[in-house]
């Protein structure tokens, strides 16, 4: 009897563990539906369990932000620019340095503007391509002696964009007047589009014109070419061939000259004066003198002797 009672009290402690065990052990269907649960209950972009995130940098850890996309620093937009400049030489050879002027300019690829010369100095004024200002400067400087040097750079950047932009605005204003005439039934309609027309599309021209005079003055500069002529000999020059006895003669020669061209200007100033005086002095002078020849004598005193 006791041992039936054994048995038993065995047998129901063993269905007492059995159970305990299947109780803690989740099944796997609710194993699985726990984890489609937690990853439906996740927010979409939270970190989930079991992937990689990134780790947080820690105090004092430097990190790298992403480089921003290249962006264009300010002011180093094309710049326009137009340039000029001018020179001045002085040479004993104007002629010579005028020619020489007009190839160097042609040759850039430039051309020769307004021109005058003079006996002793001439003026021109050469346009070449900008890119070759300094070239073509330099070149010119070496045919004869700088006496002055300037180089002027204007910045036309804004004239050029507000230009441009006032351009596509006259244009698209100009379409929409011709698109309005087309659409004209009236006379009077016609007349007046036709007049708004006319008005603006002779802004439109200003305009151009104004975009290619600034387009010109950016792609060509201008150089301002002044040449004095000078004596290679010339008083007060210190040059090695003014010294010796040819030079002396030289001088000696013009000095000699320049005093005898003054004493015939003296006497050309005082030659008038001479006639228009000298003619009436010397016949007053001859007729004085010719008086005083044939003047009356005396005659002697007849002193009375005594009476007989």
């Amino acid at each position: 009897m006791k041992t039936r009672w054994r048995w038993v009290l065995a047998g129901a402690g063993l269905l007492v563990v059995l159970a305990g065990c299947t109780a803690n052990e989740p099944s796997t269907t609710e194993a699985g539906s726990g984890v489609a649960a937690g990853r439906a209950a996740v927010p979409q972009g939270a970190p989930q369990q079991g992937v990689a995130t990134p780790a947080e940098p820690q105090q004092g850890e430097t990190t790298k932000a992403p480089a921003p996309p290249t962006a264009q620093a300010p002011g180093t937009t094309d710049r326009k620019l137009a340039r000029s400049a001018r020179l001045d030489l002085s040479t004993p050879k104007l002629g010579d340095v005028v020619s020489r002027a007009r190839v160097i300019a042609t040759g850039a690829g430039g051309y020769t503007g307004q021109e005058s010369t003079l006996e002793d100095s001439a003026s021109l004024s050469l346009s070449v391509p900008a890119e070759k200002l300094d070239g073509v400067l330099d070149q010119l400087a070496a045919l004869g002696k700088v006496t002055k040097r300037e180089l002027n750079v204007q910045d036309v950047t804004a004239q050029v964009i507000d230009v441009d932009a006032r351009l596509a605005s006259q244009r698209a204003s100009v379409d929409r007047i011709r698109a309005l005439l087309a659409k004209a039934t009236s006379i009077s309609e016609i007349a007046s589009v036709e007049s708004e027309l006319t008005s603006r599309e002779a802004a439109l021209e200003s305009l151009e014109q104004q975009q290619k005079a600034l387009a010109g003055s950016v792609a060509m500069a201008t150089v301002a070419l002044s040449v004095t002529e000078v004596t290679a000999t010339g008083p007060g020059q210190t040059s090695d061939d003014s010294a010796g006895f040819l030079p002396g003669l030289a001088g000696g020669w013009a000095a000699f000259r320049t005093f005898g061209g003054g004493v015939l200007t003296v006497l050309g100033a005082v030659a008038p004066f001479a006639v228009v005086l000298g003619i009436p002095a010397g016949a007053l002078v001859w007729w004085w003198r010719k008086r005083r020849r044939h003047g009356p004598v005396d005659e002697p005193a007849v002193h009375a002797g005594p009476a007989e």
